[in-house]
């Protein structure tokens, strides 16, 4: 029998799969990346993934961090899912290299916050 599973484990996911797209992209260019159905599958997947994890924290932890963009997080992973056609590949590898080095940062900083105030109880 599976666990229930916590926010904890929702933020550990966004933390993985980020690591493992800003991996999936590591040493390429853009046009290299584009040109790979296998790195872009992947890194889509991984985005797609944070997307349905960020859905599953409480907003009261995500207003705890407001310069996350959790509606845009969320949005992207609607997209891939629902709106697969249309998803730019530009968009896709603008947001590996610019917006998920903060995220994973952010993420971090919410499992310390997290571990802090449970030692804190």
């Amino acid at each position: 029998m599976t666990r229930k599973r916590v926010y904890t484990d929702y933020l550990q996911d966004i933390a993985h799969y980020a690591e493992k797209a800003e991996q999936f992209v590591a040493g390429l260019d853009f046009e290299h990346f584009a040109a790979n159905e296998e790195k872009t599958l992947a890194v889509t997947h991984a985005l797609q993934i944070i997307g349905e994890a960020a859905s599953h924290l409480p907003a009261s932890l995500k207003q705890r961090y407001p310069d996350v963009s959790w509606v845009d997080i969320v949005g992207m992973r609607n997209l891939i899912v629902h709106g697969y056609y249309l998803v730019d590949l530009e968009v896709v590898w603008k947001t590996v290299q610019i917006d998920l080095p903060p995220l994973r940062e952010v993420v971090a900083k919410m499992q310390r916050d997290l571990e802090q105030s449970d030692t804190d109880a």
